[in-house]
Protein backbone atom coordinates (compact mmCIF):
# COMPACT_ATOMS: atom_id res chain seq x y z
CA UNK A 1 0.00 0.00 0.00
CA UNK A 2 1.24 3.42 -0.75
CA UNK A 3 2.08 5.46 1.58
CA UNK A 4 1.43 9.46 1.47
CA UNK A 5 2.73 11.91 4.63
CA UNK A 6 1.34 15.56 4.74
CA UNK A 7 3.22 18.12 6.03
CA UNK A 8 1.99 21.24 7.98
CA UNK A 9 4.40 23.62 5.83
CA UNK A 10 4.41 25.55 4.07
CA UNK A 11 8.14 26.41 3.79
CA UNK A 12 9.74 25.58 0.58
CA UNK A 13 13.12 25.19 1.76
CA UNK A 14 12.13 23.13 4.77
CA UNK A 15 9.82 20.73 2.44
CA UNK A 16 13.06 20.51 0.14
CA UNK A 17 14.83 18.85 3.64
CA UNK A 18 11.90 17.17 4.64
CA UNK A 19 12.15 15.28 0.84
CA UNK A 20 15.49 14.74 0.55
CA UNK A 21 15.70 12.69 4.46
CA UNK A 22 12.50 10.64 3.45
CA UNK A 23 13.83 8.82 0.42
CA UNK A 24 11.22 5.63 0.38
CA UNK A 25 10.22 4.73 -3.51
CA UNK A 26 6.70 4.14 -1.91
CA UNK A 27 6.26 7.42 0.56
CA UNK A 28 5.09 10.34 -1.29
CA UNK A 29 5.37 13.86 0.71
CA UNK A 30 2.97 17.11 0.02
CA UNK A 31 2.67 19.78 1.45
CA UNK A 32 -0.49 21.54 2.63
CA UNK A 33 -0.39 23.49 -0.58
CA UNK A 34 0.06 20.93 -2.54
CA UNK A 35 -2.31 18.83 -0.77
CA UNK A 36 -5.16 21.46 -1.54
CA UNK A 37 -5.36 22.59 2.05
CA UNK A 38 -4.92 25.77 4.17
CA UNK A 39 -4.55 25.61 8.19
CA UNK A 40 -2.98 28.14 10.18
CA UNK A 41 -3.98 27.38 14.36
CA UNK A 42 -2.82 29.32 16.86
CA UNK A 43 0.09 27.38 18.48
CA UNK A 44 -0.22 28.39 21.43
CA UNK A 45 1.46 25.70 22.89
CA UNK A 46 4.11 25.95 26.00
CA UNK A 47 6.43 23.55 24.28
CA UNK A 48 7.86 22.72 20.76
CA UNK A 49 6.12 19.18 21.22
CA UNK A 50 2.81 20.90 21.57
CA UNK A 51 3.08 23.63 18.95
CA UNK A 52 3.76 20.57 16.32
CA UNK A 53 0.84 18.50 17.44
CA UNK A 54 -1.47 21.60 17.25
CA UNK A 55 -0.09 21.96 13.51
CA UNK A 56 -1.04 18.44 12.92
CA UNK A 57 -4.16 18.04 14.14
CA UNK A 58 -5.17 21.02 12.02
CA UNK A 59 -4.03 19.53 9.29
CA UNK A 60 -5.23 16.36 9.69
CA UNK A 61 -8.61 17.41 10.48
CA UNK A 62 -9.18 19.29 7.49
CA UNK A 63 -7.90 16.19 5.29
CA UNK A 64 -10.48 14.56 7.12
CA UNK A 65 -13.38 16.87 6.22
CA UNK A 66 -12.27 16.90 2.17
CA UNK A 67 -12.01 13.07 2.24
CA UNK A 68 -15.65 12.71 3.60
CA UNK A 69 -17.00 15.54 1.48
CA UNK A 70 -15.34 14.01 -1.27
CA UNK A 71 -13.33 16.88 -2.27
CA UNK A 72 -9.26 16.06 -1.84
CA UNK A 73 -7.60 16.71 -4.77
CA UNK A 74 -5.26 13.58 -4.78
CA UNK A 75 -6.35 10.00 -5.30
CA UNK A 76 -6.56 7.80 -2.02
CA UNK A 77 -6.83 4.74 -3.76
CA UNK A 78 -4.57 2.10 -1.76
CA UNK A 79 -3.52 4.54 -0.05
CA UNK A 80 -2.60 5.83 3.77
CA UNK A 81 -2.45 8.87 5.37
CA UNK A 82 -0.21 10.39 7.11
CA UNK A 83 0.10 13.99 8.77
CA UNK A 84 3.04 15.43 9.95
CA UNK A 85 4.47 18.72 11.10
CA UNK A 86 7.44 19.95 12.63
CA UNK A 87 7.85 23.29 15.56
CA UNK A 88 11.32 24.32 15.32
CA UNK A 89 13.35 26.65 17.08
CA UNK A 90 16.54 28.29 17.96
CA UNK A 91 17.23 27.81 22.12
CA UNK A 92 20.39 30.15 22.81
CA UNK A 93 21.59 29.23 26.85
CA UNK A 94 23.09 32.71 27.10
CA UNK A 95 19.72 34.30 26.53
CA UNK A 96 17.74 31.99 29.04
CA UNK A 97 16.31 29.90 26.15
CA UNK A 98 15.22 32.65 23.63
CA UNK A 99 14.20 32.71 20.98
CA UNK A 100 12.59 29.12 21.94
CA UNK A 101 9.42 28.39 20.58
CA UNK A 102 9.04 31.97 19.13
CA UNK A 103 11.65 31.78 16.78
CA UNK A 104 9.67 32.35 14.00
CA UNK A 105 8.01 35.16 15.51
CA UNK A 106 11.50 36.72 17.14
CA UNK A 107 10.72 40.79 16.12
CA UNK A 108 7.74 40.09 14.00
CA UNK A 109 6.74 36.89 11.67
CA UNK A 110 7.86 39.53 8.27
CA UNK A 111 10.97 40.81 10.02
CA UNK A 112 13.97 39.46 7.72
CA UNK A 113 16.17 37.25 9.42
CA UNK A 114 19.41 39.22 9.09
CA UNK A 115 17.77 41.77 11.17
CA UNK A 116 16.76 39.15 13.64
CA UNK A 117 20.24 37.88 13.92
CA UNK A 118 21.60 41.21 13.92
CA UNK A 119 19.95 42.34 17.20
CA UNK A 120 20.72 39.15 18.74
CA UNK A 121 23.66 39.12 17.94
CA UNK A 122 23.95 42.75 19.35
CA UNK A 123 22.45 41.36 23.36
CA UNK A 124 25.19 39.18 23.44
CA UNK A 125 28.10 41.31 22.05
CA UNK A 126 29.93 41.03 25.60
CA UNK A 127 28.99 36.95 25.84
CA UNK A 128 32.40 35.11 25.24
CA UNK A 129 32.90 32.46 23.18
CA UNK A 130 32.81 29.60 25.62
CA UNK A 131 28.54 30.63 26.72
CA UNK A 132 27.74 31.12 23.46
CA UNK A 133 26.39 27.80 23.38
CA UNK A 134 22.88 27.39 21.84
CA UNK A 135 21.02 24.41 19.90
CA UNK A 136 18.46 24.46 16.97
CA UNK A 137 15.67 22.38 18.24
CA UNK A 138 12.86 20.50 16.25
CA UNK A 139 9.23 18.20 17.22
CA UNK A 140 8.03 16.67 14.77
CA UNK A 141 4.22 15.84 15.40
CA UNK A 142 2.54 13.33 13.47
CA UNK A 143 -1.39 12.04 13.19
CA UNK A 144 -0.61 7.71 11.75
CA UNK A 145 -3.41 6.33 9.86
CA UNK A 146 -4.90 5.14 12.63
CA UNK A 147 -5.63 8.36 14.28
CA UNK A 148 -2.95 7.46 16.65
CA UNK A 149 -0.99 10.92 17.91
CA UNK A 150 2.93 10.59 18.47
CA UNK A 151 5.95 13.02 18.74
CA UNK A 152 9.50 13.03 19.00
CA UNK A 153 12.21 15.97 19.61
CA UNK A 154 15.67 15.94 17.46
CA UNK A 155 18.65 18.66 18.48
CA UNK A 156 21.79 20.07 16.78
CA UNK A 157 24.17 21.66 19.14
CA UNK A 158 26.28 24.53 18.02
CA UNK A 159 27.35 28.00 18.80
CA UNK A 160 26.09 32.02 18.02
CA UNK A 161 29.00 32.96 15.67
CA UNK A 162 29.88 36.58 15.73
CA UNK A 163 28.91 37.39 11.99
CA UNK A 164 26.89 36.25 9.40
CA UNK A 165 28.18 33.57 7.26
CA UNK A 166 26.94 31.20 4.64
CA UNK A 167 24.34 31.05 1.41
CA UNK A 168 22.79 27.85 2.56
CA UNK A 169 20.16 26.62 3.93
CA UNK A 170 17.69 29.00 5.97
CA UNK A 171 16.13 30.73 8.52
CA UNK A 172 18.82 31.37 11.49
CA UNK A 173 21.61 28.98 9.78
CA UNK A 174 24.15 32.06 8.72
CA UNK A 175 25.12 33.17 12.72
CA UNK A 176 25.03 29.53 13.96
CA UNK A 177 28.70 27.68 14.45
CA UNK A 178 29.35 23.98 14.01
CA UNK A 179 32.84 23.49 15.42
CA UNK A 180 32.89 19.93 14.15
CA UNK A 181 32.88 21.47 10.66
CA UNK A 182 34.24 25.06 11.44
CA UNK A 183 31.48 26.56 9.31
CA UNK A 184 28.21 27.77 9.93
CA UNK A 185 24.90 25.91 8.96
CA UNK A 186 24.68 27.78 6.13
CA UNK A 187 28.17 26.89 4.77
CA UNK A 188 27.75 23.74 4.66
CA UNK A 189 26.02 20.96 1.81
CA UNK A 190 22.94 19.96 2.25
CA UNK A 191 24.09 16.63 2.66
CA UNK A 192 25.91 17.44 5.18
CA UNK A 193 23.67 18.97 7.25
CA UNK A 194 21.00 16.85 7.17
CA UNK A 195 23.02 14.01 8.35
CA UNK A 196 23.09 16.07 11.76
CA UNK A 197 19.97 18.68 11.82
CA UNK A 198 17.48 18.90 14.12
CA UNK A 199 15.27 18.02 12.09
CA UNK A 200 16.85 15.56 10.00
CA UNK A 201 17.36 13.28 13.33
CA UNK A 202 13.44 14.35 14.50
CA UNK A 203 12.22 13.30 11.07
CA UNK A 204 14.19 10.02 10.92
CA UNK A 205 13.03 8.87 15.04
CA UNK A 206 9.60 9.55 13.40
CA UNK A 207 9.80 7.35 10.36
CA UNK A 208 11.48 4.66 12.99
CA UNK A 209 8.12 5.08 15.03
CA UNK A 210 6.11 5.29 11.83
CA UNK A 211 8.25 1.92 10.63
CA UNK A 212 7.25 -0.14 14.19
CA UNK A 213 3.93 1.18 13.90
CA UNK A 214 3.61 -0.42 10.21
CA UNK A 215 4.88 -3.77 11.26
CA UNK A 216 2.91 -4.03 14.14
CA UNK A 217 -0.34 -3.59 11.91
CA UNK A 218 1.09 -6.25 9.85
CA UNK A 219 1.96 -8.89 12.70
CA UNK A 220 -1.52 -8.35 13.88
CA UNK A 221 -3.11 -8.99 10.52
CA UNK A 222 -1.24 -12.31 10.36
CA UNK A 223 -2.29 -13.01 13.98
CA UNK A 224 -5.93 -13.02 13.26
CA UNK A 225 -5.29 -14.89 9.68
CA UNK A 226 -3.96 -17.57 11.69
CA UNK A 227 -6.83 -17.36 14.44
CA UNK A 228 -8.97 -17.48 11.29
CA UNK A 229 -7.22 -20.72 10.22
CA UNK A 230 -7.69 -22.31 13.36
CA UNK A 231 -11.03 -21.52 13.90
Amino acid sequence: MKQLIIFATGNKGKIREIRDIITDPNTEVLSMREAGVSADPDENGTSFEENALIKARAVYDLIRQKKEAGTLCFDTTDTQITVMSDDSGLVIDALGGEPGIYSARYLGYDTDYNYKMEQIMKRMENVPDKERTARFVAAVGAIFPDGSEHVVLGAMEGVIARGIYGQNGFGYDPFFYLPEYGKTSAEITEEEKNAISHRGKALRAMLAQFEAWQRSGEAAQKTAAACGDYK
